[in-house]
């Protein structure tokens, strides 16, 4: 797996013409499988469980114990309202995708005295400042690129192992502890975020039984709002780098044509590599499509495979804007953030707002400034997770459109 990275299960599945197959990861059995039938099982079965099925180091620098993605039931369910609440609102994801603007348009004047901008590390830093100002968190440096680091770092280490993967696990602890000295503030009247933040609303969430969270799961869960936005970054490089590899597509959005833009970002999330796998255990023994499944089992769902299923989408490494894909269908082939129903199962309650600020991006991109792209190594190595073009992606001398 670490050699080949996101087509490790497709891989296999072709080579043994079979969708679900046995092997071992990480000392540990493990069912693999793709396509949309799996898709539907890990994120309709009731008997399947979030609990116990992410390595250790991918959970605590992804989602941490004691998050929303660690509860079954109705508890799950309970607090993934929160979630939906905060996040698909319209008017509150119009209000993050302003501040995003804002906060790109304040870099921009920075970018046109540098020699050269990478624009990972940037997009990190602007969305860094968008949502903490979105969620009423005040940062704890001045123009944000500590927490930037912090945050993106938790996302950058995510398959690694080693020296910088204990770094990002400190850094994660850093900003946990950041945020709980914030929530114990906001709870003892010292900052007021506001009642329509998500901070606030995090602060003052309570469980079914009307409890408030417990200071750590209410940092750990702040934690997960701030990370997951900060992620988009990488769905905006993509984004950046199709618009390069042809420039027919910034002259068409440069004149209009924003009922396009969404078609086009849609198609991003559908090849770029962004999550490759995701797991569930069973919670007891199980029968699907005439397999069997033992109380305990492991299984992985292969979102990037299911995304480049040729069955399911027509010559799938072509970028084809033309599918008119969307989350909004909420099915179970096109899945690049996971599946399943947004209010009732672990599907990601992000999507509105990835697919929101990416549109954004494609506006500022095409339509408030000017830029070059130099020769650079644009590769795309899949057996890095997360992936990312090797450099970055450079662009230089950057210049407002007028």
């Amino acid at each position: 797996m670490l050699e080949e990275g996101y087509p490790f299960i497709s891989n296999r599945c072709e080579r043994l013409r079979t969708d679900v197959f046995r092997t071992r990861l990480v000392l540990r059995d493990v069912v693999c499988m793709r396509g949309s039938a799996a898709a539907a099982l890990l994120y309709g079965h009731p008997d399947l469980t979030r609990v116990g099925a992410m390595p250790a180091t991918a959970l605590w620098l992804l989602q941490d114990v004691g998050s929303v993605q660690q509860l079954d039931g109705e508890a799950h369910r309970h607090r993934k309202a929160m979630f939906v609440e905060l996040l698909m609102q319209p008017r509150a994801v119009d209000r993050l995708v302003h501040l995003f603007r804002d906060a790109w348009l304040e870099r921009l004047t920075a970018w046109q005295s540098m020699r050269q901008v990478t624009l990972l590390p940037e997009a990190s830093l602007i969305l860094t400042r968008a949502v903490c100002r979105w969620a009423g968190v005040p940062l704890p440096d001045q123009n944000g690129s500590r927490t930037a680091k912090d945050l993106a770092g938790m996302i950058d280490n995510t398959g690694r192992f080693g020296p910088r993967l204990w770094i990002a696990l400190s850094r994660r602890d850093r900003a946990e502890r950041w945020l709980q000295q914030i929530i114990e503030n906001v709870r003892a009247g010292r900052w007021n975020p506001g009642p329509e933040t998500a901070l606030h609303a995090v602060a003052f969430h309570r469980d079914p039984e009307g409890d408030m969270l417990d200071i750590r799961d209410a940092a750990v869960e702040m934690l997960n709002i701030l990370r997951p936005v900060v992620a988009i970054g990488r769905f905006i490089v993509f984004t950046a780098l199709e618009l390069s590899r042809d420039e027919l597509w910034c002259h068409l959005f440069q004149g209009g044509n924003d009922e396009l833009i969404e078609d086009f970002v849609e198609e991003v999330r559908r090849t770029a590599p962004f999550f490759p796998f995701i797991g569930a255990r069973a919670k007891k023994a199980i029968e699907w499509e005439g397999h069997g499944f033992p109380q305990g089992q492991w299984l992985l769902l292969d979102l990037y495979g299911t995304n480049h299923d040729p069955r399911l989408f027509k010559e799938p490494q072509e970028f084809r804007p033309q599918r008119q894909l969307s989350w909004r269908q909420q099915d179970y082939a096109f899945i690049p953030q996971g599946a399943g129903d947004t209010a009732t199962t672990h599907r990601c309650p992000g999507e509105a707002i990835t697919v929101e600020i990416m549109k954004e991006s494609v506006r500022l991109l095409c339509r408030e400034m000017d830029y070059r792209v130099p020769a650079q190594d644009l590769s795309v190595r899949l057996n890095r997770i997360p992936a990312q073009p090797e450099s970055g992606f450079i662009i230089d001398q950057v210049q407002p459109r007028r």
